[in-house]
């Protein structure tokens, strides 16, 4: 790690937070790391304030990877992508020090909306109704139609993701070691009429997924990139593939995502 000591950290500004950072921030700086106020100078980007301050650290800083992505959580916060808790920041500055960890590799989908706007997704990408109507979607697996879907919306999951929203829609929790995307519905329309699968599905590594959206109201969808919400006009197609990036993370030894799963969930 002695090539990794330039650190940025990205925080929702308050007085408060500031103060229980700067015994950290001395730490790293008497161990012989920099502090820089720019990401693009980071070699380790660390974020304060649990999951979702770490998505938006990712988002914001642009998807780096040429960098390692370090998440601190505060009390009681979610901590799924976070090793560290600000209450025991030493152990992050040891650990750095001593290599006593280990990097771990977490898949990130593409989505391209209207076969123009890319963006990249760490957690999952969602679509959903704005309006007290089903959304209606064709469903296509690498252009071979799969289904009409029709209902409240739909999520596609990264592994790591699947322990957020999808996992809230009963959509399986999948090792981030696995190379996929998943599919999960929000409150699907089945009867004797209309038929959708039902159940999530999940897509290999080569797989492209794309959404045609029926244009009978819907035309302003909400479409959720991680935790941000984003209002596009006349949304007419979304296409998602599994990306070649991946977002490098830190670990400490012994503590497995599935150990963190544990942790959160049992």
């Amino acid at each position: 790690m002695d090539n990794r000591r330039n650190l940025y950290f990205y925080y929702p500004r308050s007085e408060e937070l500031e103060k229980k950072l700067n015994p950290l921030v001395e730490l790293a700086k008497s161990n012989g790391f920099t502090i820089v106020e720019d990401y693009q100078r980071a070699n380790i980007i660390v974020s304060v304030g649990g999951d979702g301050a770490f998505l938006q650290a990712v988002r914001k800083t642009g998807f780096r990877q040429d960098c390692l992505y370090v998440g601190i959580a505060q009390s009681n916060e979610a901590g799924l992508y976070c090793d560290f808790n600000l209450n025991n920041y030493d152990e992050m500055v040891n650990s750095m020090m001593y290599e006593e960890l280990e990097v771990r590799r977490f898949p990130v989908i593409d989505v391209v909306i209207n076969g123009e706007a890319r963006f990249q997704c760490l957690n999952e990408a969602s679509i959903r109704s704005t309006v007290i109507k089903t959304i209606v979607m064709d469903v296509f697996i690498d252009d071979n139609h799969f289904e009409r879907f029709r209902g409240d919306g739909l999520i596609v999951a990264t592994p790591t993701g699947s322990t957020g929203y999808n996992k809230s829609t009963l959509g399986a929790v999948v090792d981030p070691k696995t190379p996929c995307f998943q599919v999960s519905e929000l409150a699907s329309l089945n009867n004797n009429r209309y038929r959708t699968l039902g159940s999530p599905f999940i897509l290999n590594n080569d797989r492209t997924l794309k959404l045609e959206i029926i244009q009978d109201g819907n035309d302003y969808p909400i479409i959720g990139l991680d935790n941000e919400a984003y209002s596009i006009r006349n949304i007419k197609d979304l296409t998602v593939t599994l990306s070649e990036d991946r977002i490098k993370t830190v670990k400490l030894k012994n503590n497995s995502f599935w150990d963190r799963v544990k942790r959160t969930f049992l």
